[in-house]
Parts: structure tokens; C-alpha cells; sequence
């Protein structure tokens, strides 16, 4: 949904919405994702397929905030000629929409320069209030002059700590994408870490005006609660996550919040929340003035490969029996789409249960069965065999081919283990966080996807290594982390000073827990020393309530030794469905290694992160792929490319489109930074020539 603004042609305008289109004069892209419902679509026809290739650069701005590593996946709101967005360091901004002019900025951190990255996904407008995050802060902001709202929380901030249940300096929260507001709540899921310890996904519900809580669900339900005896009994108190970090999607109709969580902490382990664990991995629709369950769909049931439903709910309408039903579309790490009935929740497509491998982890019990949709076919390859091993040269085939046979363990829904588990597809999907579009026209959806396999080993841990139980299934056992996604710790001492390491170790940091609650004082001061002097202490898991058995090797793709990933393309895909059939309309490979492709291998695709953007006049927009920097637009109806233009950095973000003035803009955030690619801070945005 596009809110159009119109100067003196009075109300018939709102009745007659296609002759507004034609003489508005500025139309908006007022939330994350264009509308309420998220569906990605615009109906500004200024840029069409005949025209897309005489798109120019109208104006960039450059944050001046990257920094090694940084990420910067904003979508740009856009309200009365003004675009509002956040930089890699999360400074607050508001641009001319028609200029790149920057007319005023926020910056939360009071000018500290960031130790690590932020993801962080844009912002909320509401009236002449703008609401966004800043790591465990929701702040409140004047949209047209950048100042505080002194009335909303303590002097304009409201802490995401409070009101979980356990003790708030204990706690590592915060939250990438936006919330959405209804009626007088603002709406938001959140992010933590997922090791323990870890703070619960509670979806919560803020007075706009003043910043007080109104409602919380519980996604690890508390006793009494619906769903509590999928737990653990002390799970909700110890496990943490099944967050709704990907955001939440508002119905105004029907007043139903929309919400897809992640999986619970400690992500593939979970000899601690034994059972089914409502409602991680589950699509929640709650009464969005109470925050009451309506219904629910769990994905995916005690999840332990970290396959977090990756965006937040698309509102839809599909075709049945002749008839249009009100629907939701809710993509997945795995590549399925759910398609829901938007007030019952009961599936469009059929559905398939089957039993799944049990786990030869002590204390573990998987889930006996799991289930998929049948239709929509998956959008990516659901297993792996030595046949989809790379061959891009005899070399890289035979790396893959070595290290594939260590793993006994492949594919889907095989579980984590001591001998190792190839994780197909992948902890980033299938899907990712950008989210599909939707096109109301023609019932398709547009859904960009990745096919990266990951390695994953669960290692014993023991007493006599407080660093090793407690740091390295992330920073790994030689401290060098995993390249664009979790930072090196080699050399931290030289980089930062003893208090601030153990102000991170205590308070977390990011997607890092905070150990405050976990690990004692002298502990603490120990993780310290160790990162500084390489003297390890023991560890005392008697005092850890977050001490388990195992925990993982690390995060590593699966890639040969060019960093090239070690099965064959395609590596990331572009299908659009037809949600009406289950069928594909198209697919083909998105993205190019500029390296291979320079030496005849073209088409591969790439990892890719960000999503599209269709309009009624038939194009499809996105940025998203890694390394050639590209943004691209397609013939929706077909796949055929029309348009591109190489980026200053990656595109890792969702292109917003709007209008000032009677000329249509496209606008990318290009942060880069994503497994390692290189980072940057501009926004850049596109427009026919002016006559």
C-alpha cells in the first residue's frame, strides 16, 4: 500500500484512486516495505519497461559512518518530500527527498565511535514522531527537527530491557527492524543473542505518546500460559529467543498483528527446553489492541539448525474456487512458503508430515516429525549430494569432495552432532531478512533466495576452559571468529581496554549475550585476562545456570578454498510464484561473482540480502547480491533483465520508491559488509532525465 499526498486537488481524489495516481504530484513510501501489509508494491508508473534503461543517478549521500565490517540494510521512508533512514553507526537522518540535501541528524551514541557492526533495518514515522533503535533504547524523535521527544519514556528513550521478567542488567536486547504502529501502540519484536544466556522474544506493545508498555506475549510461555508444557518447566525462566527479529506486519482491517519468530536459545542444543517449543519458529497472529493469542502456526518444532522464519509476514490475497481469500505468505530459511488463511491460519496448500532423523546427542530429544507445505515447490535444493558439489575447478571439487565425506550428517532436519552435520539449506537460507513481493495484480510473489550450506560439529565441553565453554562456539577456539559474521577476537587487547572488555562480556553486545547473569564477577575478569595474556582459567559450571553439554564448532560455510561456495550454482536464485497455484511463473540465477564471470562463468548467483520492490507498471526492482554490486530491474512478468547499475557497495537492503514533485524516485541503501564483502555508507537514488 502507497499513501498518496496531493496539493489542492481536493477529497474526490481520495475516491478515485487512479486519477490521483495520475495527478498526485508527491506519493510517499510511508513504512518499511511500502505498505502496512509489507507487500513491497508500488502502483508509481512514471518508470516503466520501456524507460528503465534511461534511469540516471539523481542524487547520493554519503553517511560518512562506515567502518570495517559495517553493515547498512535500511529501507528509506519517505513522507512529504522528506526521506528519513539510519547509517551504519545507527545516526538518525532526514534528507530532501528530491536532493540528497541532509537537513538534520541524531546521533544516540552522543559521538562514540562503534566497537562492532549494527544491523539495523530503518525506521517508524508516525505523525511528526519517528521512533527507532538504538541497541537496547527505542528512542522517540521530532520527524522535522531531529529532536527528542522529551515526553515520551525518560527524556525520550524507553529501555527494551525492562519488563522481560529478569533482571534488566542481565540482558542483551535490541532491535534491527522497525515495529509498526496501531492505533495509539507502537508494535515491536526483538533481537538477542542466541547462546545463552539470553533474554525471551517477548512481542511487546508501547503507549505511542508515552512510551509505556501496554501488553507483552510471551513466545517461551509462562506457567498457566498456552503452550507452556512444550517447555522445559524452567524454560521460561533459563532459555531465551523465539523472537520476532524479522518485524511484525499489522492488518488495521482486521486488527491482527502478524509475527514470525526465530528459534530458541541456545540455537542447536536444547537438552534445556525439551519439547516442541511453542511459539519458536512459529507464525503468531495476535489481537494487536491486547496482544492475545488468535491463532498460531508452528514452522519447524524444536528447532536446533538455527532456521528462524527470516521476514516478517506478507499480507496477501489469493485465489479459491473462484473467490479471493485474505491470506498471509510467510517465506523460509528452507525455501517454502507458507500460504495461511488470514483469520484461521489453516493452510491454502496441502501439507505433508514425516518423521525425521533422532538426535545421538546426550540429553537431546528432537522432534519426532516435522512438516512442510507440498506446494509451493521449495525454491531451493532441499538436499545434498556429492553430485551437487562444486566443479568450478578439479581442485575446488576435490576440497568439497574431502570435507563432505567428514560429515555423516546431510540435509535438512538431520541433527547436529559430535561427527558433524552439512546444514542444507542453510542458517541463511533459502529465504532471508529482505522478504518477498507481492504483486495484487497478478497474485504473484517475488522471492530472491540463497543456497549456501554451512558445517557445524558439537564439541563436549568440560571444566577446564572458561573461554572454550563460553566464547567459542561464536569467536571459535583460535579466537578468529568467522569472517563477516562474527568478529575476530586475535589482538582485542591492543584494540580496546580491560573495562571495556568486561563491560561487553557483562552487558553483551549486538547478537553477543550479556554473561552479567551468568558468569560471576571473578569469572568475568578471568574472559579478560585470557583475551589479553592467553591464560585460560577453569571454568566452574556449578555456578552457571546456562551450562550445557555441547556447544557448536563456530559458523562456517561451506566454501572451497577460493571463498567460493563448495556446491554447485546456482547460489542464489529469483523465482516469482503464483500464489494462486502453487506454481512458478519464473526462476532464474541472481547475481555474479564479477571474478568468475570475467572468466566465462556467468550465471552463477550469489549470496544475497536485501529484497524487491514490483510495480504496476511491470518492473521488479532489487539490489541484494554481494560482490557485483548491482542493482537490477526485471520484466516482472517474465525475468528478463532490463536495467542495471553498478553500486558504490553492496546493495544489502530494500529499494523504497516514491515521488516529489511529479518525478518518481528508486532509492538503495549500499552498506556492503555482509560475509565480508566490503563496506560503505551511501544511498543512492535513481530518476528518469527532467526534460
Amino acid at each position: 500500500m502507497i499513501r498518496i499526498r496531493t496539493r489542492g486537488l481536493g477529497l474526490a481524489l481520495a475516491l478515485a484512486p487512479v486519477i490521483a495516481h495520475a495527478q498526485a504530484r508527491t506519493v510517499d513510501w510511508p513504512y518499511n516495505g511500502g505498505g502496512p501489509d509489507a507487500n513491497r508494491h508500488s502502483t508509481l508508473a512514471q518508470i516503466t519497461p520501456e524507460n528503465v534503461k534511461r534511469l540516471q543517478v539523481a542524487w547520493t549521500y554519503d553517511t560518512r559512518d562506515a567502518f570495517q565490517g559495517s553493515e547498512m540494510q535500511a529501507n528509506p521512508i519517505v513522507i512529504d518530500g522528506m526521506l528519513y533512514a539510519t547509517s551504519p553507526k545507527v545516526r538518525v537522518f532526514a534528507l530532501d527527498a528530491a536532493t540528497g540535501r541532509e537537513l538534520w541528524s541524531f546521533d544516540p551514541s552522543g559521538g562514540v565511535a562503534p566497537a562492532r557492526r549494527f544491523r539495523h533495518r530503518g525506521v517508524t514515522v508516525y505523525g511528526d514522531q519517528l521512533l527507532f533503535t538504538y541497541r537496547n533504547w527505542l528512542w522517540a524523535l521530532n520527524r522535522r527537527t531531529g529532536r527528542p521527544i522529551l515526553t515520551f519514556g525518560d527524556s525520550g528513550k524507553v529501555d527494551l530491557r525492562q519488563g522481560l521478567g529478569r533482571p534488566p542488567e542481565t540482558l542483551g536486547v535490541g532491535a534491527s527492524s522497525p515495529g509498526v504502529v496501531f492505533e495509539d501502540l507502537y508494535i515491536l519484536g526483538t533481537n538477542m543473542s542466541e547462546s545463552l544466556p539470553s533474554a525471551p522474544g517477548d512481542i511487546r506493545a508501547y503507549d505511542i505518546h508515552t512510551g509505556a508498555l501496554r501488553w507483552t506475549f510471551h513466545t517461551i510461555p509462562h506457567p498457566g500460559e498456552y503452550g507452556y508444557e512444550t517447555w522445559s518447566p524452567d524454560s521460561w525462566k533459563i532459555n531465551g529467543g523465539a523472537n520476532a527479529w524479522s518485524g511484525v506486519t499489522i492488518d488495521r482491517k482486521n486488527a491482527l498483528l502478524f509475527a514470525a519468530t526465530g528459534s530458541a536459545a541456545f540455537d542447536f542444543y536444547g537438552s534445556n527446553r525439551i519439547g516442541d517449543n511453542l511459539f519458536a519458529n512459529t507464525i503468531l497472529a495476535l489481537d494487536a489492541r491486547t496482544g492475545k493469542r488468535v491463532w498460531h502456526w508452528q514452522g519447524i518444532k524444536h528447532d536446533l539448525w538455527d532456521l528462524d522464519f527470516p521476514a516478517a509476514p506478507t499480507l496477501v490475497t489469493v485465489e479459491r474456487k473462484g473467490k479471493p481469500v485474505d491470506a498471509i505468505a510467510q517465506v523460509t530459511k528452507t525455501g517454502h512458503i507458507w500460504v495461511l488463511d488470514r483469520l484461521t491460519g489453516e493452510s491454502l496448500f496441502p501439507v505433508r508430515e514425516f518423521k525425521v532423523p533422532a538426535s545421538k546427542l546426550e540429553g537431546e530429544q528432537a522432534a519426532a516429525t516435522q512438516r512442510l507445505p507440498v506446494l509451493p515447490k521449495p525454491l531451493v535444493r532441499q538436499t545434498l549430494t556429492e553430485r551437487d558439489l562444486t566443479t568450478r575447478t578439479p581442485k575446488a571439487h576435490a576440497e568439497a569432495l574431502r570435507v563432505f565425506r567428514q560429515y555423516p550428517n546431510r540435509g535438512l532436519f538431520n541433527p547436529p552432532s559430535q561427527a558433524g552435520t552439512i546444514v542444507f539449506p542453510g542458517y541463511d537460507g533459502g529465504a532471508e531478512w529482505g522478504g518477498p513481493a507481492f504483486d495484487p495484480e497478478t497474485g504473484l510473489l517475488y522471492v530472491n533466495t540463497n543456497e549456501m550450506a554451512w558445517l557445524l560439529k558439537m564439541i563436549p565441553r568440560d571444566d577446564k576452559s572458561l573461554y572454550k565453554n563460553n566464547c567459542a562456539s561464536c569467536h571459535r577456539e583460535d579466537l578468529k571468529g568467522t569472517p563477516g559474521q562474527i568478529p575476530s577476537l586475535v589482538g582485542i587487547g591492543d584494540r580496546r581496554t580491560k573495562a571495556d572488555l568486561a563491560g561487553v562480556i557483562r552487558n553483551g553486545y549486538g547478537r553477543m549475550p550479556a554473561f552479567g547473569g551468568a558468569l560471576e564477577g571473578g569469572a568475568i575478569d578471568d574472559l579478560v585476562n585470557f583475551l589479553i595474556t592467553g591464560k585460560d582459567a577453569n571454568d566452574r559450571p556449578g555456578n552457571n545456570p546456562y551450562w550445557m553439554k555441547y556447544r557448536n564448532d563456530g559458523y562456517t560455510i561451506f566454501q572451497d578454498s577460493g571463498f567460493y561456495p563448495a556446491i554447485s550454482p546456482p547460489w542464489g536464485s529469483l523465482t516469482a510464484v503464483d500464489l494462486n497455484t502453487g506454481a512458478f511463473k519464473w526462476r532464474i540465477p541472481f547475481g555474479e561473482y564479477p571474478q568468475l564471470a570475467a572468466r566465462g562463468m556467468k550465471n552463477t548467483g550469489t549470496d544475497n540480502y536485501g529484497g524487491p520492490v514490483v510495480t504496476t507498471s511491470g518492473l521488479l526492482f532489487i539490489a541484494a547480491t554481494s560482490w557485483d554490486n548491482n542493482i537490477r530491474a526485471f520484466d516482472k512478468r517474465n525475468g528478463k533483465l532490463l536495467w542495471e547499475a553498478t553500486l558504490p557497495f553492496a546493495g544489502a537492503a530494500t529499494p523504497s520508491l516514491y515521488m516529489v514533485d511529479g518525478r518518481q524516485y528508486l532509492v538503495i541503501a549500499c552498506g556492503g559488509g555482509k560475509n565480508d564483502a566490503p563496506s560503505g555508507g551511501v544511498f543512492v537514488a535513481f530518476a528518469l532525465p527532467t526534460p
